[in-house]
């Protein structure tokens, strides 16, 4: 028997964050094995723990979409670190949960109320050809005099990112489908100062493709990541913020992005709410 956790990640309320499966002791899973499962579970990622190569790691992972293997993913680390940590693990290091994964090691640091990764470095970064934004923003139904800035933030999905100039303008962006297909882009905008009583700066949205069709994801923590990597050193955002995300899809994704010592720490709320086992 295999033990299977269903954690909720990135939101105080059950239900309203990104769903994640974890399967726990999956080092005997083959490739396809894993395909499948992560086809069945039909969820944005599911993950597969096993013992880390790496002897600085305290667990590895293996994350897979519907159409592959990702190196790797945000809200998939926080819970799978959450699955591992409640499974009983015990890090090698008090605090700090060290993941390997196929894009390296990840730390993950424990905090009183919500797990945060280090970002890992981006592997394409710099701005967007001119053409090539034109295209993106025609697809996202955005209009062109809302654009402030764009980059690239891929830390292994491939992320771009669109700086707009409003959350009203973010929230309003209506992608077309056939044109979006095959894009992985994130839109972002920070709230006026006091605009917000519940600590929220800044309003995200996510957009992707895999084999079903394109798609906005929940919350998404390596996006986050590379905006984080982005915004604050180009004075866009604070060292310190927090993004709300996934608000026109009815969740209430919150991500804490902290920028220390040149590190973007990237942290949220997980809760299992499934706990079980599958056969084996």
């Amino acid at each position: 028997m295999t033990a299977v956790r269903l954690v909720d990640v990135f939101s105080e309320r059950a239900f309203r964050g990104n769903a994640l499966a974890v399967l726990h002791d999956a080092d005997g899973m083959s490739d396809d094995q894993m395909l499948a499962v992560a086809r069945w579970t039909n969820l944005s990622e599911t993950t597969f723990l096993t013992v880390p190569t790496d002897l600085r790691a305290d667990y590895g992972v293996r994350i897979w979409t519907i159409g592959g293997e990702l190196p790797f993913a945000g809200h998939p680390t926080l819970g799978s670190a959450h699955a591992w940590l409640e499974a009983g693990g015990v890090p090698r290091t008090e605090g700090v949960v060290v993941q390997e994964c196929s894009a390296g090691l990840v730390e993950v640091r424990r905090g009183a109320d919500r797990l945060a990764f280090a970002a890992p470095p981006l592997v394409r970064s710099g701005a967007v050809e001119g053409d090539e934004l034109a295209c993106v923003v025609a697809a996202l139904g955005v209009a062109p005099a809302d654009v402030v800035d764009a980059a690239w933030v891929d830390n292994g999905p491939g992320w771009l990112a669109v700086l707009l100039a409003s959350p009203e303008a973010v929230l309003a962006a209506a992608p077309d489908p056939v044109l979006a297909r095959g894009l992985k882009v994130g839109l972002a905008a920070r709230y006026p100062a006091g605009a917000r009583t519940d600590g929220v700066d800044l309003e995200v949205r996510a957009f992707f493709s895999d084999e079903r069709d394109f798609g906005e994801d929940p919350v998404t923590g390596s996006l986050n990541a590379g905006l984080g990597q982005w915004l604050v050193p180009a004075g866009y955002a604070p060292e310190h913020y927090v993004a709300a995300q996934g608000t026109v899809l009815g969740r209430e994704g919150r991500v804490h992005v902290d920028v220390e010592d040149g590190v973007v720490w990237v942290g949220g709320a997980t809760h299992t709410l499934v706990d079980g086992v599958r056969p084996a």
